[in-house]
């Protein structure tokens, strides 16, 4: 089959959508569950490119977890501490190493990743299908599924899951199209390699790049070849912490990507894991709550009867100067950007989220205030050379 009519458009009343090959080839995707919709294939095929790339360079299962055409988090296979187990809200669960990936790929802004369309690197079993099963998604993209993962994935949202299978061998023209406005736009695909080549440039004093360091900064660029430019990417132990999506300013995406992470490491601070929730609270409320709760002045939040309803007893605030003091533990960060940094004002914000590695692309007429910002506090910069706009 070489063409498929999707639901709708980008919205419903672009009632006319489908996607085809244009060369006569069959679609290289398979739908075994659901009927897909022209934003799902979207975010289902910048995000199986993701995935399989980070495989690639790293070796690792792979997941990503991606809203409107941007990773809201991706990772590589790990072993979870027990604090990311629980703060992933799986704690009751036996992982998998894809099921984990998928857990922390979804666990890097569970806000943002409500209802997102998930991508895995490796075929699909029972462990990440039940973590799927009982989380609030769109769809699944996978190179397979076992008889039993996929029982369970067309079980999910009264039998409407939708469940895709790329073909994993699938290899797309070099030369890819698309219209804008009845325009035509022709253009080469980027396909440029990441590999650790990349990192090889360090401009700074400090030269030591640990390998668990390089592994977190492949993690950041191949993550934010698939993100929305401006992009910014902040990585720890082989996980996102918090990505800056569609900015105009390269700072405003270093302070949400910034943000994110800090938000991340908060929701592992002792009061906040130990937040009185009632039994049977769903985990998209207990994520809300927690948001607010670490993201405003949690003595105003409590006051707010509102959120009263999902505790046993009032909890304690955590106070500005709690959250200062805990977020300065924050360390061994990466973060990566898709073009250079122009000033070092970046570095500036990175470092309060705990960042000791960059990679950027260098070549800003600024580079050296960047460069002399990093040597400020021992950090590590390398300079890729290579841009990752995605548009």
């Amino acid at each position: 089959m070489n063409e498929l009519a999707l639901k709708y458009g980008c919205n419903p009343n672009q009632k006319i959508a489908k996607v085809y090959m244009k060369d006569g080839r069959d679609l290289p995707f398979t739908v075994r569950n659901g009927r897909p919709g022209y934003i799902n294939l979207l975010d289902a095929f910048n995000s199986w490119q993701l995935v399989k790339e980070l495989k690639e360079a790293t070796g690792l299962p792979a997941a990503a977890s991606f809203k409107h055409v941007s990773p809201a988090g991706a990772a590589v296979a790990t072993d979870l501490s027990e604090t990311l187990r629980k703060i992933y809200f799986v704690d009751d669960l036996t992982l998998s190493p894809l099921a984990s990936a998928y857990a922390a790929a979804r666990g890097a802004d569970r806000m943002s990743s409500y209802g997102d369309f998930a991508a895995l690197s490796d075929v699909c079993d029972k462990e990440t299908a039940l973590l799927l099963q009982r989380e609030v998604s769109d769809g699944v993209i996978a190179p397979g599924y076992t008889e039993e993962a996929l029982e369970i994935l067309k079980s999910k949202r009264k039998g409407s899951y939708l469940v895709l299978q790329i073909d994993p061998d699938y290899v797309p023209e070099v030369q890819e199209t698309k219209q804008v406005f009845g325009v035509c736009f022709e253009q080469s695909r980027n396909n440029a390699k990441i590999t650790k080549d990349l990192l090889a440039e360090r401009p700074t004093k400090n030269k030591e790049l640990p390998d668990k360091a390089a592994l977190d900064l492949l993690v950041a660029l191949i993550t934010l070849k698939y993100t929305q430019s401006n992009s910014v990417c902040y990585v720890k132990d082989g996980k996102t912490i918090g990505v800056g999506a569609g900015q105009q300013s390269r700072i405003h995406c270093t302070r949400l990507a910034g943000g994110k992470a800090d938000i991340w490491w908060l929701r592992q601070h002792p009061k906040v894991m130990a937040l009185p929730f009632k039994a049977g609270i769903r985990r998209p409320d207990r994520d809300n709550t927690i948001d607010v709760y670490i993201s405003e002045d949690s003595e105003d939040v409590l006051a707010d009867g509102m959120w009263q309803q999902f505790f046993t007893e009032q909890p304690a605030p955590l106070t500005r100067e709690e959250k200062k003091a805990w977020v300065s533990q924050l360390q061994g960060v990466s973060l990566g950007s898709d073009a250079f940094f122009p000033f070092g004002d970046n570095i500036e914000r990175a470092r309060r989220s705990g960042v000791q590695y960059v990679a950027e692309a260098g070549g800003s007429i600024r580079d050296d205030h960047v460069i002399e910002t990093a040597d400020k506090y021992g950090m590590v910069i390398c300079f890729t050379h290579l841009r990752e706009f995605h548009h």
